[in-house]
């Protein structure tokens, strides 16, 4: 089943949008999740690059969308276009192995400083116990708001697997974590979150759950745009580094 089937039946007078129309009408949602992405990306990538990207991703979701499986197309078709726009970004390197690496001593830094002193600790003492400068730790911590977790991370690493994922996961049922083997994650990751600092926690729910760009976030709270984007990578490299503590995540 393809896009033609996305929309109810219809009277013979009535003719079924064009995949050019899907396109149009959806291109604002792709627009949406490109500049969701490109905030946390140096400068100098463009994001016209990502756009055409996440343009195929939306051709994919229209293509392969099957509304027997009970799924939002919008799901589907997110999950779609945040892949290819990822998939990109791993084929210029940002979210390399080498990355992925210096992300993990992150987490792993963090941690042991947190447990050392039983305090949050600054960026100034994580650079220090790194090896490295302010620009470098701000440079890893921006990769890592990209991706929050990887499918070679929850050991999904052939292309059968992900794909079985994904079209797991934009279920609506309430099984789906457990069918996906990932119920621990789900019970895990709602813990830790719980756990982090309140200005933290905020930022994830107005981001994550209502949507709210980054500039929308920092009116809420009175904070900066720029002051938003480091209390969500720290929160990102939070969770993380709790994951992995309970080994949920794979090196």
């Amino acid at each position: 089943m393809g896009y033609a089937e996305m929309r109810l039946p219809v009277s013979n007078e009535e003719q079924l949008p064009s995949r050019e129309q899907l396109i149009i009408k959806y291109l604002p949602y792709v627009k949406r999740i490109v500049n969701r992405i490109a905030i946390h990306l140096p400068p100098n990538v463009d994001t016209e690059d990502l756009l055409n990207v996440g343009v195929i991703g939306l051709i994919q979701a229209i293509d392969r969308f099957d509304p027997s499986r009970d799924n939002k197309f919008t799901t589907y078709a997110a999950f779609r276009i945040r892949g290819a726009v990822l998939s990109e970004l791993r084929s210029r390197d940002f979210l390399s192995r080498s990355n992925r690496r210096k992300i993990r001593e992150l987490e792993k830094v963090y941690l042991t400083l947190e447990q050392k002193s039983g305090r949050e600790v600054d960026d100034a003492e994580v650079a220090e116990a790194m090896g490295i400068d302010l620009e470098e730790l701000y440079r890893i911590k921006q990769v890592s708001s990209i991706s929050f977790i990887s499918y070679e991370e929850l050991g999904y690493s052939s292309a059968r697997d992900k794909n079985k994922l994904a079209n797991c996961l934009v279920r609506e049922d309430e099984d789906v974590f457990s069918q996906a083997g990932l119920k621990e994650l789900q019970t895990a990751l709602a813990e830790a979150i719980e756990e982090l600092p309140e200005k933290e926690k905020l930022v994830l729910s107005l981001y994550y759950t209502d949507e709210l760009t980054m500039k929308e976030t920092g009116d809420v709270i009175g904070v900066t745009e720029s002051r938003v984007s480091q209390l969500h990578s720290q929160a990102i490299i939070r969770l993380r580094s709790k994951l992995r503590k309970r080994q949920l995540l794979q090196d």
